[in-house]
């Protein structure tokens, strides 16, 4: 191989990784609006907390494959972290009731909120306030 070979290939081969870096981010964030448009019940690209509730309530129901009225880390399949789970468990048991499942909700949707207009929207949705808020959801 020629040095010039090396040196153009060396150059085609990191313009490949940049462009898979920037690719991968604008991934990540038109998944994150996408995210948010599939719970967002009236289509006008924000959330507010009532449709939060909303979907995180079907999603317990789903999430709830015993039926008993509460979830499980297990059936939570990765939503919350154990510590997580166990922060938002008053009663100590192990479980979520929809209540305990939905409080958490709430205050994961006010970090997501941070200027605080009632509503979160497809750039507060990318943070990682925003993710964490979307992963109760969906």
């Amino acid at each position: 191989m020629t040095v010039r070979y090396r040196i153009c290939a060396a150059g085609l081969l990191a313009g490949l990784l940049v462009a898979g870096d920037y690719t991968a981010a604008f991934a990540k964030e038109t998944g994150s609006c996408r995210a948010l448009n599939a719970v967002d019940p009236d289509n006008d690209g924000t959330l507010d907390l009532n449709e939060a509730k909303a979907a995180a309530s079907k999603l317990f129901d789903n999430r709830d494959t015993d039926k008993d009225g509460t979830v499980t880390a297990k059936e939570l399949q990765g939503r919350l972290s154990k510590k997580d789970l166990a922060a938002g468990d008053p009663d100590k048991d192990g479980t979520l009731t929809k209540d305990e499942y939905l409080s958490i909700v709430e205050s994961r949707f006010k970090a997501a909120d941070p200027d605080a207009d009632g509503k979160v929207d497809c750039k507060e949705a990318k943070t990682k306030a925003g993710h964490e808020l979307l992963r109760l959801l969906k």
